[in-house]
């Protein structure tokens, strides 16, 4: 792809490493207006449906990357990748858990500003193959008159569809953040709203329960569990309360305040 003139269109996209129903919750806790939708085996598409970057006075990439480090750290679990856009340049920043963001960009002509190692660091976080697949990347990191900033999100996530990444038809990096919203909106994505704290909760303890703790959270797994935990904290705090040893006694306390818990947990959410 050709650079083309003309003003460019600013833009951005967020790729979440999860089902839609366990990004939902976290997303909502943004309170920004954005739309989910699913992109592939194990992949959703967060597209922002308002442009909070020409109001706010921040620069689409410093938008993005604290929706995607947000994102990160109250999932944990799975990674998020901000693909952003602007007039003059292109990028990705890639946020997992804890951990300390990772980002490349390119100029508006494709030339690449970023450094070899983030592409690297890159394609270990999200577990790519450290040959074939770090080997596809490296022409990302190369001048290339035929291939501009946009050409290059695209590359980016055609080796990315090896993960199981399939991005909707017609939602594609580079375009418009107007011409992704009705893109998004006809394919069905779901607008995220914001419903208020206590209902924030309930939806991230019911993405919980349908993952794979669910069944040690809930149910007869999860009361087996709690009885066990009781059942052996118990005599553990007697034994350290008779031999007056605090580390064995804070141990048993703590086995009887999870089975206890959990137990009323259950109930409750039972309820």
């Amino acid at each position: 792809m050709n650079a083309t003139s003309g003003p460019r269109p600013v833009g951005a996209l967020l790729l979440c490493r999860a089902e839609p129903a366990a990004v939902r919750p976290p997303a909502q806790l943004l309170r920004e207006q954005l739309l989910l939708a699913p992109a592939g085996t194990d992949w959703s598409v967060i597209v922002p449906e308002g442009k909070p970057w020409l109001h706010g006075g921040e620069p689409v990439e410093r938008v993005v990357t604290g929706w995607a480090t947000a994102l990160a750290v109250s999932a944990a679990t799975w990674p998020v990748l901000a693909l952003w856009w602007d007039a003059d340049r292109a990028g990705y920043t890639l946020a997992a858990g804890f951990r300390r963001t990772v980002g490349y960009t390119w100029l508006a002509d494709g030339t690449p500003v970023g450094e070899d190692e983030a592409m690297r660091t890159f394609a270990a976080r999200l577990a790519l193959d450290p040959v074939l697949d770090v080997q596809a990347l490296e022409p990302l990191t190369e001048s290339d008159k035929e291939a501009d900033a946009h050409s290059r999100l695209i590359g980016l996530t055609a080796i990315l569809t090896r993960t199981g990444l399939v991005l909707p038809t017609g939602l594609n990096p580079g375009e418009s953040a107007d011409r992704l919203r009705s893109v998004a909106l006809a394919q069905g994505a779901e607008q995220l709203e914001w419903h208020g704290w206590r209902d924030a909760v309930r939806a991230e303890l019911d993405a919980v329960e349908e993952g794979r703790l669910g069944p040690y959270m809930r149910g007869p797994k999860a009361r087996l569990l709690c009885a066990v935990q009781l059942g052996a904290g118990v005599p553990l705090l007697a034994w350290g309360i008779g031999r007056r040893s605090g580390g064995w006694a804070a141990a048993g306390a703590l086995l009887v305040a999870h089975g206890a818990l959990g137990l009323v947990y259950d109930r409750l959410r039972g309820r």
